[in-house]
């Protein structure tokens, strides 16, 4: 059985060596950066499991300290310290398998996401009689705030895997938004990883970005990581002409790298919409919904967990999670059965992994296609009357 759980910085060495493996703006390869990341979401789970419970978590004090306010990476809300981070495992054999991440806002009022909005552009000439079109480029900002989610990677060894844990791994964030929907924002943003060369290059920013700013993507990536005041500071606000730039890098704009692709059609299948909008570094789209719109979410409800059953009376597919007091995360993708009083059953083992009692209170997401708790078919049968003027 695999299990999604909070990430730990015990996670850290191996989450380094998937980051090297794959470029990833939100899951840089430098382990600082991670450490850094898995303690800010150390006291996002904290402050949710508290306030779940009505309880003080503990020692939120001394991991805030060792958090840092100088450490926070670039747009994140330490205010509300809603960010997460989850490690894919193999129970099994305790492996860590993958990572994924949500935040609850990026930036707000005066602290702006910066990208670059593409409209089409047209010129015409009444003495030749001729026109074009172009695509052009500009920056924009956005001061909404937005959840975004991010840094999904699995190990290569296990993609493809027939417990399709790559989606699993994506959509337990949703669910988790479902479950503890007060902390995201209406709105929610993906960054699409851009198509990158072999060694680890990026056409689109070589053509623009670093003939203002002077350093390779990779470097560029990790300023974001504390401080994107460059980008407006730096960076051309537009018009850009793309028909200006070669041809191979007008082909990546608004496109994703093939270990992207099955990511961008899945979040394309949740009701994720391309509005052709961009990052201002390497030209990958930003994907965007509305939280409320998003069915996962609304299908998403906490439940109650009254006991186990046998497996043939497990009817019902999808993610099974339980919080504790103190912030502890664990997610499985198992079967369950929805018992006539709306409460919730679960496998022997389900229990184990999740650390279940009676009457504990679990998160549910149905995954089979239908509603969790379903509406009855059953007509009320009703009597015809005959007589003249009847009702």
């Amino acid at each position: 059985m695999f299990v999604v759980r909070r990430s730990i910085p015990e996670d850290s060495s191996t989450l380094l060596k998937l980051a090297k493996m794959v470029h990833f703006i939100n899951l840089p390869p430098d382990e600082a950066i991670i450490q850094q990341k898995i303690l800010q979401s150390r006291r996002g789970f904290m402050l949710v499991g508290a306030e779940q419970y009505g309880t003080k978590p503990r020692l939120l004090d001394r991991l805030t300290t060792r958090v840092g306010a100088n450490h926070l990476p670039a747009g994140y809300d330490s205010v509300t310290g809603s960010f997460f981070m989850f490690t894919l495992e193999d129970h099994d054999s305790g492996a860590v398998v993958g990572t994924s991440q949500v935040h609850g806002r990026m930036g707000g009022p005066g602290n702006p996401n910066y990208f670059y909005r593409l409209t089409v552009e047209e010129l015409f000439s009444k003495s030749l009689q001729v026109g074009t079109k172009h695509t052009v480029a500009r920056m924009d900002t956005d001061e909404s705030g937005p959840a975004e989610v991010g840094g999904l990677i699995i190990s290569p060894a296990f993609r493809g895997h027939k417990d399709r844990l790559g989606r699993f791994l994506s959509l337990v964030r949703f669910h988790f938004i479902g479950l503890h929907r007060n902390r995201f924002s209406d709105r929610i943003l993906a960054e699409m990883m851009a198509v990158i060369t072999p060694s680890g290059d990026n056409v689109f920013w070589d053509a623009v970005g670093r003939k203002f700013v002077g350093v390779a993507y990779t470097e560029a990536d990790q300023f974001c990581q504390y401080n994107r005041q460059f980008i407006p500071d730096l960076l051309p606000a537009g018009p850009i002409y793309l028909s200006l730039l070669p041809l191979r890098v007008q082909n990546v704009v608004g496109e994703v790298g093939p270990e992207t692709a099955s990511a961008r059609r899945m979040l394309e299948n949740l009701g994720f919409e391309y509005k052709n909008c961009i990052d201002p570094f390497d030209a990958g789209p930003y994907l965007e919904a509305v939280t409320d719109d998003l069915e996962i979410v609304r299908e998403t409800r906490p439940m109650r967990y009254t006991g186990t059953a046998p497996k043939s009376a497990l009817k019902r597919r999808g993610i099974i999670s339980h919080l504790d007091a103190d912030g502890e995360f664990y997610a499985v993708d198992d079967r369950f059965a929805v018992e006539a009083d709306g409460t919730v059953r679960v496998s022997k083992h389900v229990v184990d992994v999740l650390h279940l009692e009676d009457d504990d209170q679990i998160g549910v997401t149905p995954l089979d296609g239908r509603p969790i708790v379903e509406k009855s078919t059953d007509k009320k049968k009703t009597s015809k009357r005959t007589k003249k003027g009847g009702k």
